[in-house]
Parts: C-alpha cells; sequence; structure tokens
C-alpha cells in the first residue's frame, strides 16, 4: 500500500497523514506535483501493477482536474479488458462547505460520480465510520471514491478497531416511526439535531445513514418508507440532479410513501439575464 498526494509528507491539508511518512518513508508516502492528473494517473499504472494505492485530492474541487483519470480509466479499465486488470485504489475528496474557503473549496458533487459505473462512492459521517470504512474501502477491488466532509475532521469520538463496515449497508442512528430521514455525510448530523426538535413537537423521525451512496442500501430505505409512509432525502449538495433525486425516483417507482428532498439551492444567473437571454433566441 502507498499513498500519494501534494504535501503528504508534513501530514496532509487535515493532518490525516501525519506521522506516517516517519513510519513508513518517503517511497510509501510520496510528495507529488501539484497535478491531480498525475497524482490519479499514477495510481492507476501502481493499482494494475499490483499496488494498493490511496490518491490525496486535498478537496474535491481539484478532483475535477482528474476527471479523464478517475473517470476514463480507472472506473473503466476492468470492463474495457475483460476483468484482466483491477484498479483497487481509494481516492480521497473531502466534500462539503468549507468555512471561509469561497465557492472553489467548497462543492459536493457525489452525484457525479455515482452516475460513473465502475466507482464505489463513500461517505462517512463519524469517527468510527471513518475508521471502518476506509479499512472496507482498503480491502475493496474496486476503485473507490472515498469523500469525508471538510469540516468533519475536528469531529472526535471513540473508535473500534475491531468493528467492520460492508460497503453497501446504511445504518439506522436514530429509530422513528412517523418519518423516515435519508442522509449522508455532514447532514447527518444536521438531520439527527432536527429530529430532537420534531420529537419536541410529537414527531417520531428515524434518521438513515446511508454511509455509501453506490451501492446504496435500498433495501434499509424501502424497509423505513414502510413503516414510516413518508420520506425527506437531505442533502448539502446542491437539490436540481442531487443524489437524492435518485433515491426519490426509485422509492416513487417501488413504494406509497410521500416524498421530498433537501439540498442547496441552484443559484441561477438574476433573472433579467435569463429573460434577455430567453428573448435572443
Amino acid at each position: 500500500m502507498v499513498t500519494l498526494g501534494e504535501d503528504l509528507g508534513r501530514g496532509g491539508i487535515f493532518g490525516q497523514y501525519r506521522g506516517l511518512r516517519e513510519e513508513f518513508g518517503a517511497e510509501r508516502v510520496i510528495d507529488t506535483p501539484i497535478s491531480e492528473a498525475t497524482i490519479v494517473g499514477a495510481a492507476v499504472g501502481m493499482a494494475l501493477t499490483g499496488l494498493k494505492p490511496v490518491s490525496e485530492m486535498r478537496v474535491m474541487d481539484f478532483a475535477l482536474c482528474a476527471m479523464d483519470e478517475i473517470v476514463n480509466q480507472a472506473a473503466k479499465n476492468r470492463f474495457m479488458f475483460g476483468g484482466q486488470g483491477r484498479v483497487p485504489a481509494v481516492i480521497r475528496m473531502p466534500i462539503g462547505i468549507w468555512s471561509a474557503s469561497a465557492a472553489q473549496h467548497s462543492q459536493s458533487l457525489e452525484s457525479w460520480f455515482t452516475h460513473i459505473p465502475g466507482l464505489v462512492v463513500v461517505t462517512p459521517a463519524t469517527a468510527q465510520d471513518n475508521y471502518s470504512l476506509l479499512r472496507a474501502a482498503l480491502d475493496c477491488g474496486d476503485p473507490v471514491v472515498y469523500l469525508e466532509h471538510k469540516e468533519l475532521w475536528g469531529l472526535e469520538g471513540e473508535v473500534d478497531e475491531l468493528r467492520l463496515a460492508t460497503l453497501g449497508l446504511a445504518q439506522v442512528v436514530r429509530p422513528g416511526k412517523d418519518l423516515t430521514i435519508v442522509t449522508w455525510s455532514k447532514a447527518v448530523h444536521w438531520s439527527l439535531a432536527a429530529a430532537e426538535l420534531l420529537a419536541a413537537r410529537g414527531i417520531d423521525a428515524e434518521v438513515i445513514d446511508l454511509r455509501t451512496l453506490w451501492p446504496w442500501d435500498r433495501e434499509a430505505v424501502f424497509e423505513s418508507a414502510a413503516k414510516t409512509g413518508r420520506v425527506l432525502v437531505v442533502h448539502e449538495a446542491v437539490q436540481v440532479a442531487g443524489f437524492g433525486a435518485e433515491i426519490v425516483a426509485t422509492l416513487a417507482e417501488g413504494s406509497g410513501a410521500r416524498l421530498a428532498r433537501l439540498g442547496d439551492r441552484w443559484m441561477p444567473p438574476e433573472r433579467k439575464v435569463m429573460l434577455a437571454d430567453a428573448r435572443s433566441f
């Protein structure tokens, strides 16, 4: 196993690699040039030759410079060559709003990657899950897009190193009978807080942390929807074409529950500008 990315030698942008260079050496904890395409491209080559690379993108926003390597190389290799090659790489892309860090450091683009066949998409929300799901991602034989929230790096909690996780299994983090809230990443914490406010009004909300977006745990969500009859999908990403739409569409096709989504606003240009553009056609 090797790690590669910018500034790993000094611990990484959030300190997640602190001490690893001293313990394992520069040949396994590799500082790279400022080139995300190089980082992921090298990782794909490493994976195809038998290594298990972990590529560090610093933040998800920078991974856009490596989309060809992620989408056309890592995700498709097994299919294009009849299973002769596998890319067991973990690509870490911290997601979400990062306070005071502006638009190019605060995006949640997880729906982009769930759309790509061949990629596994993981979204931990707790210290325990970040440990257990990372272990599962490292053991996965396919490329994993691993999405830690930028503002959860300071979160602390008890971690049982013997507790394992299975990719594709959700977790009911708060049981309830009146409403199902389906969510992931930092929105799990917001949803739990909202559930407590609802409880004070006599509404018993069940909160499901998907933990992985692809594959996502349809069985757990459908089971809860059948119990409560109401489902609200909550995510930090822009609501338009967010992954919540996939969940709601799947439930609409196979359940009788009342459905709704809650996501960030899609910020359009000024309405006057949009109307002016429309008249020009």
